[in-house]
């Protein structure tokens, strides 16, 4: 009995180690001299654990708000679905992309689940928003307003040149500020300025002699304007109701957590990198996280 008794104390100071090495960035060195175990010793409790990954559990909620987003991997894609205002990770895929057809299956298990989710805070991947609206017909959508204009800066540059560009730019720049009705009226109202006074520049075309036709002669700006165009529907329900998160910045800050982390382990290999990311830093690091 009392050796029985050591062994489980023992175990459990190594998963106390193990804790640490998952949610506080530690190297194996600087827990090898806080724990007094070889780093040998601590990478063969560590790994496994590893090969013994938690179950999520899902937290049943009256009403959720959540948010939604995926970040790639050399291996793969993590796509992480989380209530907004526990910062509880309901599920995650690992995935080659988002894809339509297995988000589409993720939405109807949450349901299945028991779970109302009142809103999700989404950025603009078309097979995510089709999904939605397919699944969570009564759900509102909100645009990551982050992502909205991270993606149209991109596309604008950041020097445009011509004076359309610069006056949208000055829109898209505006986009994380709205933070009532009124700047929202304001700024709906220039957008339709902008809209009015430059259509004939955005829709000006040229013909292309390589594909023998028509093409828009400033597509990126066009693209720009149609990405916008086509969000405003989803982009102000955060107005209407306090608790509707407007971006998913919860979860890039997981994301970005997960990757530092992998960042201080560059020693493993692959296999072991690979096992790191999917097991370790996120169905470890999501559980101990839930946990909280």
């Amino acid at each position: 009995m009392y050796c029985e008794q050591r062994k489980d104390v023992r175990l459990q100071n190594r998963f106390v180690w193990f804790k640490k090495w998952i949610l506080e960035r530690q190297t194996y060195e600087s827990l090898s001299r806080e724990s007094g175990y070889s780093k040998a010793s601590l990478q063969r409790f560590f790994y496994e654990y590893l090969a013994q990954a938690p179950l999520l559990k899902i937290q049943n909620k009256r009403t959720l708000h959540m948010r939604m987003d995926g970040t790639y991997f050399k291996q793969f894609c993590l796509i992480t679905y989380q209530d907004h205002h526990s910062n509880y990770t309901q599920l995650i895929r690992f995935s080659e992309d988002e894809k339509y057809e297995e988000i589409k299956e993720d939405l109807q298990n949450l349901l299945r689940l028991g779970l109302k989710i009142d809103s999700m805070t989404v950025d603009g991947h078309k097979g995510t928003l089709k999904a939605i609206r397919e699944v969570l017909t009564e759900t509102k959508i909100q645009r990551c307003l982050v992502h909205l204009q991270r993606q149209s800066l991109i596309w604008l540059t950041k020097c445009p040149k011509q004076e359309p560009a610069k006056d949208l730019r000055k829109l898209v720049l505006m986009i994380s500020k709205i933070t009532s009705h009124n700047d929202k009226n304001v700024w709906l109202n220039q957008f339709k300025n902008w809209e009015q006074t430059h259509k004939s520049f955005y829709q000006q075309k040229s013909f292309n002699q390589n594909t023998d036709r028509y093409w828009y002669t400033h597509k990126l700006l066009r693209r720009t304007y149609m990405y916008i165009k086509s969000a405003i529907p989803s982009m102000f329900h955060f107005l209407e109701d306090g608790a509707i998160p407007k971006t998913t910045n919860g979860i890039e800050r997981f994301f970005s957590h997960l990757k530092n982390h992998l960042d201080v382990h560059r020693g493993l290999s692959v296999e072991h990198r690979k096992n790191f990311i999917k097991r370790n830093a996120a169905q470890w690091y999501i559980f101990f996280s839930n946990e909280k």
